[in-house]
């Protein structure tokens, strides 16, 4: 975990530790309720301060789906402050579970007279574990 916080010039403090320990537990993105349940003790304020730094040197981004709640997911470890990520954000219609699919080619859209900086596909229906 420290070798993140050092790759991304980073104090590695306890509760940075903390919090993404938490984000290492799970293979899905996950909603701030999460984080703070399983926090020991926090500060309200920290926690949206580390979720933000966090987000601005590129350790997890956030998924926002059709007007829910914000999920946040681990980024890979070359993802930069832009958040240029190449997957699929799905939603299970069962267990509300959001993932992060890889895809082999991420399609490639032009408009015209447009100029496009970052792509999202958001797609739902039934994760792996509901599809069996």
């Amino acid at each position: 975990m420290e070798s993140i916080f050092k790759k991304k010039k980073m104090s590695a403090t306890p509760f940075r530790n903390e919090v993404l320990a938490i984000f290492n537990k799970y293979n899905s993105a996950i909603p701030l309720s999460i984080i703070e349940d399983e926090l020991k003790s926090h500060n309200r304020i920290t926690l949206y301060r580390t979720i933000k730094i966090f987000l601005e040197k590129g350790i997890i981004h956030e998924i926002n789906l059709n007007g829910e709640s914000s999920n946040y997911a681990l980024c890979k470890e070359e993802c930069g402050d832009n958040h240029n990520h190449q997957h699929i954000h799905f939603k299970c219609s069962i267990c509300s579970q959001v993932t992060c699919v890889d895809i082999d080619r991420f399609p490639k859209i032009t408009l015209p007279n447009f100029k496009i900086d970052q792509l999202e596909i958001q797609a739902n229906g039934l994760c792996e574990k509901c599809n069996n």
